[in-house]
């Protein structure tokens, strides 16, 4: 069975709904969006925090799709354009403003749809969040226990529940590992290959209202930061967890490649270019 796994990530893609914060317009919506110094802030969080579990896979048989604007700023697309061109899993969508989100997503994901697959894993990506080294390995290995369940109605979402919220603010990286259930990250959701959604048309908290679901609740698969530029700074509902700190700092490098001293240090370069606290 061909389980192909597709993902989107959007990079302050300039379109209207599809974000938590209202602008009146694309005018104000683009004048917040493209700000030089949130647009460099966006930036470091994506290649600190995010992009090493992406370029570190277990299983590299994956496509994420990362989607922004044709006028995003430089030199924030030659950026993108050259991060692309270096690695075979990236793929660039650049999709003109639009008012309808979905429409806009869809447009992103369907040219890179693969017609053999049996099974579509689509899962979103925020630019500010990191998965574990193994989380397309796990997916996939996953969704074949329990594929049963998805034939059944041809949709099925695979929680990989427990991870780790990260506080970036007043120069510190604060931890609180706890099981989220269907945080939107490390969330997959199998779908058949003709259905014309992506996991974005589904609201991630709602998702039992339109498909079977299973929770997997370890190893460690996410991480979700909270800071000033964040489009929700609630970490929502969950089962706080104790991991003392000296295995935690074991957990960020073998489950995400990622090391106390990097995201200390992503903490306080934030706070140096002037946005910290708590997300408005």
């Amino acid at each position: 069975m061909r389980v192909q796994m597709l993902g989107l990530c959007r990079f302050s893609y300039l379109g209207m709904r599809g974000y938590q914060r209202d602008h009146s317009g694309i005018a104000e919506r683009r004048a917040f969006l493209y700000d030089p110094a949130r647009l460099a802030r966006r930036w470091l969080i994506f290649e600190t925090l995010a992009l090493p579990g992406w370029l570190a896979q277990s299983d590299p048989d994956f496509t994420l799709v990362v989607m922004t604007g044709p006028d995003l700023p430089q030199p924030w697309l030659s950026r993108l354009r050259d991060l692309v061109a270096q690695v075979p899993q990236l793929r660039l969508e650049l999709v003109p403003a639009m008012d309808r989100h979905l429409d806009a997503c869809r447009a992103a994901i369907a040219p890179h749809l693969d017609p053999r697959a049996d099974a579509v894993g689509h899962f979103r990506h925020d630019d500010d969040d990191a998965v574990a080294l193994d989380y397309i390995a796990s997916a996939r290995r996953d969704f074949m226990q329990v594929r049963d369940l998805w034939r059944a109605e041809g949709r099925l979402s695979l929680d990989h529940s427990r991870g780790l919220m990260l506080r970036l603010a007043e120069a510190k990286a604060t931890f609180a590992p706890r099981i989220a259930h269907n945080m939107g990250v490390a969330l997959t959701v199998f779908l058949a290959p003709d259905r014309p959604e992506t996991a974005i048309h589904f609201n991630h908290a709602r998702l039992p209202l339109w498909m079977p679901g299973v929770a997997v609740t370890r190893p460690l698969m996410f991480i979700r930061s909270i800071h000033g530029d964040s489009d929700s700074g609630d970490p929502g509902p969950g089962i706080p967890l104790d991991i003392p700190p000296d295995d935690l700092d074991r957990h960020l490098v073998r489950r995400f490649g990622l090391n106390r001293a990097a995201l200390e240090s992503l903490a306080q370069r934030l706070e140096g270019q002037g946005r910290t606290g708590s997300p408005c």
